[in-house]
């Protein structure tokens, strides 16, 4: 496995090598401003934020923090934040024995949360910090995610409901945090291999910023393969940035409608066997909302293997 030396990139080689067109030379730029924001955390995933709500997953998400953190050295935190029974429950009239009997039961949840945490850290690798949320879940992570380099999250399953987390809690925390998340599908049954990267790549912010964010579990798989548009004038530039991480990717090209985008992941990422999907994560809030684009939303309904995202 190639090791990066961790030198960073020159920009005026890599403006060198975009010498032909707008386009190109925008790419190189891109490339080289991910850069100089991801240089000195390339190797550096020193901070992992697990959230932890009442749904079944959650002890996967901490198997799969705590194998990054083995890997990286790194320290896991996990965060219970969920929106407590009687709080959903506001709008209606909820006194007496049904207020209490909906307290005692967030409690029960709350505690074998705190469990599940004791359960993992009596077991052999990282310790886990537990943390547990105050308030409206999706802002107090917000505000925790801030001060860590990953976040693992959870696919929403709409089969159990009673998570305690709203609909949109991915996107609103990637959007919100502007961390990277790595979602982890809810039929997962434990940590997954990392053997097999695919990257979708286009000239945007996002998949820049996701890339560069996705390099120290490139530099580890043992095949990486991107995704590039036909059209792309970037391919070159795309491919030194990479080797100049210490990785060989090999490059495919896509073509997809807009409408269709999000299904033509999913659907290569399965045709290689990938154990990873890389991508930006594209949206914008409105009205105190968290809209996904299209191609966003479908992988994140769809997904079937984790998916890094960052916006």
């Amino acid at each position: 496995m190639a090791v990066s030396t961790g030198r960073r990139q020159n920009p005026q080689v890599a403006r060198g090598q975009c010498r032909h067109g707008l386009a190109a030379r925008r790419c190189a730029r891109r490339l080289d401003d991910a850069h100089v924001e991801g240089s000195k955390s390339v190797n550096p995933i020193q901070s992992i934020l697990v959230h932890l709500d009442t749904g079944p997953q959650g002890a996967v998400r901490l198997q799969v923090a705590r194998a990054l953190a083995a890997q990286f050295g790194a320290a896991v935190t996990a965060l219970y934040a969920v929106t407590p029974l009687y709080v959903q429950a506001a709008t209606d009239v909820v006194v007496g024995s049904a207020g209490e009997a909906l307290m005692a039961y967030d409690t029960e949840r709350l505690e074998a949360a705190r469990k599940l945490v004791a359960k993992v850290n009596a077991e052999a690798g990282p310790q886990v910090q537990w943390r547990e949320a105050s308030s409206a879940s999706e802002f107090t992570f917000v505000r925790d995610a801030l001060y860590a380099d990953l976040l693992v999250l959870g696919q929403l399953d709409r089969e159990h409901r009673e998570s305690g987390v709203p609909v949109d809690f991915v996107q609103s925390v990637v959007i919100a945090s502007g961390k990277p998340a790595l979602v982890v599908p809810y039929i997962a049954k434990g940590a997954p291999r990392r053997d097999t990267a695919f990257v979708a790549w286009k000239e945007s912010r996002e998949a820049a910023r996701a890339l560069t964010a996705a390099l120290p579990l490139l530099r580890m798989a043992k095949t990486v393969h991107v995704g590039v548009e036909a059209n792309g004038s970037e391919h070159a530039a795309l491919r030194q940035y990479l080797q100049r991480h210490g990785i060989q990717a090999k490059l495919h090209t896509v073509n997809a409608r807009p409408a269709e985008a999000g299904e033509m992941l999913l659907s290569l990422a399965a045709d290689l066997d990938a154990d990873l999907l890389v991508m930006g994560c594209y949206g914008h809030s409105r009205a105190r909302e968290f809209v996904l684009g299209g191609a966003s939303r479908t992988v994140l309904e769809g997904m079937t293997l984790p998916v890094l995202l960052a916006h």
